[in-house]
């Protein structure tokens, strides 16, 4: 017999039943999974394993500044001051033609080497060649007559004399004697006239001469030629005034003369002196450096760019080294020996770190940060000098943090 809990009384079979669970309608409460819902489930534990294996094989990357591993000149370590400037031939010439005329024949083109005196150009000439053969012709006559007047000359003198012997003896009257002494004045004057006459067309016969001179061009000295102005056909004038008309054939450069021009602020001025040893790098020859010197401090300077012009000489001069190229100067404390002329791998000092108790860089192939060991050398400016480790052209972590470990995926930034 079961109590009531609310009124302590007997409990009937009813009452009873009703207490009961009604196991068949709670089975119909609980639904099954269909097979849309199991599919969907699977597809997010299958996303969530993928992304437990993603952070396990791949890590996230670290971002990371990167810098190539480089040659390094020595020469950093004692340079003074830096500046940019051209190379530029010292002797320099446009040849050209004091008369106007037409070429008719060019014997050099650009890069031909010249001699002194070589005779590289003509221009037309059958008008100078006619105004020579007159001059000449005009010069003969005047000796001409240079040898017309000393001969009346000599008649006048003997006639002379003989009057002065018959006018002492009264032979002949005073006036016959006037008159051959103003023959031999005027045969005397006449003379002198001839010569002038002679020396006239003699200065004509030089200038024509030389007029015919200009008509073939020679080179002034030796040289190469830097540019063709003009080509056969075309008029040489001396001022180029005239329309299609070229004030010069050819330009000429003496290669032994090339100077490296370069512009130094008057602030840094005081740093470069004359004779002072230099390093010249050259942008068509990347991978060489010349040694040279500061030839000159030109006494003035530009008010424009506030710089003063240093004028800076090869030691030895390179054949493909040419007027034009692009330059830039390293003033040097000191000169350099032969070993520190040679580039040394290097990378900066930031780049090497301490790990485990060695010197390593962080070397950064394919996304991916692996520690190298290193071995360093003399510092060079803001580099260390690797005497081994990585290659040139290999990339490395520049400042590498200090949770970075070996192995780590990394992301170069700029």
């Amino acid at each position: 017999m079961l109590l009531c809990p609310e009124t302590g009384e007997n409990m009937t079979e009813n009452e009873l039943s009703k207490l009961k669970i009604d196991k068949t309608a709670w089975r119909g409460a609980v639904k099954r999974p269909t097979g849309r819902a199991l599919r969907l489930a699977l597809i997010l534990m299958a996303l969530a394993l993928g992304v437990l294996a993603v952070r396990h094989f791949f890590p996230s990357s670290v971002g990371v500044e990167t810098i190539a591993v480089s040659q390094v000149y020595p020469s950093q370590g004692v340079t003074l001051l830096n500046s940019s400037g051209y190379v530029t031939a010292q002797r320099k010439a446009s040849v050209a033609s004091k008369t106007t005329a037409r070429l008719i024949w060019l014997g050099v083109e650009e890069g031909s080497r010249v001699r002194q005196g070589e005779i590289i150009a003509k221009l037309e000439q059958e008008d100078v060649l006619a105004a020579r053969d007159r001059a000449g012709a005009t010069f003969k006559a005047s000796k001409a007559e240079i040898d017309l007047a000393q001969s009346e000359l000599t008649d006048a003198s003997q006639n002379l004399e003989r009057m002065k012997k018959l006018l002492a003896e009264k032979i002949i009257a005073q006036a016959d004697f006037d008159t051959a002494e103003a023959r031999y004045k005027k045969a005397l004057a006449s003379v002198d006239a001839a010569r002038w006459t002679a020396g006239s067309s003699g200065a004509a016969l030089r200038e024509s001469t030389a007029n015919l001179g200009y008509t073939q061009l020679a080179a002034p000295f030796d040289g190469v030629v830097l540019t063709k102005n003009a080509d056969v056909g075309d008029i040489v004038t001396p001022l180029g005034a005239a329309a299609n008309a070229k004030a010069s054939v050819v330009t000429i450069a003496d290669m032994l003369s090339l100077l490296v021009e370069t512009d130094v602020s008057e602030s840094n001025v005081s740093k470069v002196k004359a004779g002072a040893p230099c390093e010249i790098q050259l942008d068509a020859l990347p991978g060489e450096r010349f040694p040279g010197s500061v030839h000159m401090i030109v006494p003035t300077a530009d008010r424009t760019k506030a710089s003063v012009l240093v004028k800076v000489k090869f030691q030895t001069l390179d054949p493909r080294i040419l007027p034009e190229m692009s330059a830039k100067v390293a003033f040097l404390s000191r000169e350099l020996s032969e070993a520190e002329r040679a580039p040394r791998l290097a990378v900066p000092a930031a780049a090497v770190v301490e790990q485990g108790g060695r010197r390593v860089v962080f070397q950064v192939t394919d996304g991916i940060a692996k520690a190298v060991a290193v071995e360093t050398g003399g510092r060079i400016g803001d580099f260390l000098e690797l005497s081994s480790g990585p290659k040139a052209g290999e990339r490395v972590v520049l400042s590498p943090p200090a949770e970075l470990k070996s192995g780590a995926r990394v992301t170069a930034t700029k």
